[in-house]
Order: structure tokens, then C-alpha cells, then sequence
């Protein structure tokens, strides 16, 4: 038996993926706002995009075996507790952790779960099968949306009707030839710009448009070096990643459910209680956080946030 997209679809939600789509290869329709936007200098220090951009901005070069890409969205949201203070929500000392970074590197529990819908597809005729979960050089809400699976919102997150945007995106490249869903048509953003509103640096330039240079996820993620006293004072006390825009997105305050994925969940992880990092050397920071998401910046990064964010709240200059 070869695979359809029905099946296809079929096996991602026993899987429990949220959404699964299909397209094909092929150039982007915003190749020319890519290049805009890596031009203007809003990538920062994201030297890999410029690297990655003629393969984000064509699939076909990618994968040359590929003549069919599947999307999937996974579900990582986690409430916790009302309490900010409690290490439990994902917050300590007054400090903010994005959902994203609660639980294992969700690098990991994507990639994982990719492997398992890559599995059905080898088991059905699949003779090429490759997967990335949020790596590579893989425009994935471009591909999410040419999949018929949201639209672009303008807190440049992609939302999913009935959803919301806290979502991952993962994909798979595969020589079956599925058929290929229609690109989502509307925007339902309307009016709203409560997430633009709710972003503590004025990070959006306009609607859809990030500066991601001034993106509180970028600065304590990707920023290396000191980050600049005018944005760290504006940090609101996230010490990695931001959920403000998600948060205030009507979308997903209305649709938002807690994830059924034990990875994303922080049970169990260790959670930064605000003072270990200083008192940590290498060896037992790679102990205590090995396979979180707090290894991209390491322990000099997480020490710089954790200081930085302590003094947004307590106005401190820095």
C-alpha cells in the first residue's frame, strides 16, 4: 500500500499532532520580503540565514528527492499556576521562562515525534523520508501556510483556526507524491493589534514586520555580548524567550489548551531558581540543564539574562 494524504493525516492525529498538510516544493512567495528583511539588518547576528536564504527561499533546493513536504503542528502550551513567583509556572524570583523552554529541548521531542510519522510513511511506500524540527534551512509558517494550515498573524507567528500559534512546526521532506492541500486563504487578524501592543520593546517595526534585534527571544537567545542597557531595561523580567505577543493574541486566549506531549512539560526539569547560575560552573550547569532549551546561550548567557531581567523589574539601571 502507498500512503495518501488522507492517511498521512490520519496517522499524524493518532499521533496527537494538532494539524497536518501537505505541499510541494517550490519557490516562496515572500523571497522578495526575506530579502528585504535580511537587507534592513532585522536578522542581527543570524549569520546562518543569509548562509540558509537561497534554500528558504526555494524547497526544491533542500532536498532534491523530495516531491512532497508534509507539515505538522505540535501543541507545547503549558498554563502552570497563576502565581508568578512560583517555579512551577515557569517563573522564579519574579522571573519569566517562555513555555517553549519548560520542558526538554523541544528540538528533541519534535524531532522524536517526526520520526514516528516518518516511520508510517517508510512502512507505506515511502523510500525517502527526511525530517526537521524547527532546523534547517526550512521556512516552515511559509510551508505551514501554503499547507492550508493557518495564516501569517501579525505578531509574524502563525495562527491556527481554533488553535492559536502555540504551536511548533515541524515538516517532512519525502519522495511519496501526496496530494497537495490548497494555501490557507484568509487573514483573521482584523483589527487587532493586541500582540503588537503587548511587546515590551516595540520590537515590530509594523504588522507581520519583526525587528528581531529587538526581540526580547533574540536577546537572550541568540544576542551575543552584553545586551544593549536600553532594551535589557525594557525586558520585563524574561530571563529566555517572551510570550507576550502569544499571550495577548485573542486566539489563543480563547483556544488555548494545555499540551498532551510529556517533553514540553516541565515536570520533572529543573527550573532556574534566579541565583544558581552564578553559583554554577560549567560542569554542573551541563548536569542540571543538558537537553533544555538553556543550552543555546550556555552559562555565561543564562547568568547575563538572569541578571539582566532582575534588574527590569526592579528598576535598576544596568
Amino acid at each position: 500500500m502507498t500512503a495518501t494524504s488522507s492517511d498521512v493525516k490520519a496517522w499524524a492525529r493518532e499521533l496527537g499532532f494538532v494539524a497536518c498538510g501537505v505541499t510541494t516544493p517550490g519557490p516562496s512567495e515572500r523571497a522578495a520580503f526575506f530579502d528585504e528583511w535580511i537587507a534592513r539588518g532585522y536578522g542581527g547576528t543570524m549569520r546562518y540565514l543569509h548562509r540558509q536564504a537561497k534554500k528558504r527561499k526555494d524547497t526544491r533546493l533542500i532536498d532534491a528527492e523530495a516531491r512532497s513536504i508534509i507539515v505538522v503542528l505540535d501543541n507545547y502550551y503549558y498554563a502552570g499556576p497563576a502565581a508568578a513567583s512560583s517555579a512551577r509556572s515557569g517563573q522564579a524570583d519574579g522571573l519569566k521562562i517562555a513555555r517553549y523552554a519548560r520542558g526538554r529541548d523541544y528540538h528533541d521531542v519534535l524531532g522524536e515525534r517526526l520520526d514516528l510519522l516518518g516511520e508510517r510513511l517508510l512502512g507505506a511506500g515511502a523510500r525517502h523520508v527526511r525530517r526537521y524540527a524547527d532546523a534547517g534551512p526550512v521556512p516552515e509558517r511559509d510551508l505551514a501556510v501554503r499547507a492550508g494550515l493557518g495564516w501569517i498573524g501579525k505578531n509574524a507567528m502563525l495562527i491556527r483556526p481554533g488553535a492559536g500559534s502555540w504551536c511548533f512546526i515541524g515538516t517532512i521532506f519525502t519522495d511519496l507524491a501526496l496530494e497537495a492541500d490548497a494555501p490557507y486563504p484568509t487573514d483573521h487578524c482584523g483589527t487587532c493589534t493586541r500582540c503588537l501592543e503587548a511587546c515590551p520593546t516595540g520590537a515590530f517595526v509594523e504588522p507581520r514586520l519583526l525587528d528581531a534585534t529587538r526581540c526580547i527571544s533574540y536577546l537572550t537567545i541568540e544576542q551575543k555580548g552584553p545586551i544593549p542597557d536600553d532594551l535589557a531595561a525594557s525586558l520585563d523580567g524574561w530571563a529566555f524567550g517572551c510570550d507576550a505577543c502569544n499571550d495577548a493574541c485573542p486566539w489563543n486566549v480563547k483556544f488555548a489548551e494545555e499540551t498532551a506531549v510529556p517533553g514540553y512539560r516541565p515536570e520533572g526539569r529543573p527550573e532556574p531558581d534566579g541565583e544558581d547560575f552564578d553559583a554554577l560552573d560549567e560542569a554542573e550547569f551541563e548536569r542540571r540543564y543538558a537537553g533544555t532549551p538553556f543550552s543555546r546561550p550556555g552559562l555565561a548567557g543564562m547568568r547575563r539574562n538572569v541578571r539582566a531581567a532582575r534588574r527590569s523589574r526592579s528598576g535598576t539601571p544596568s
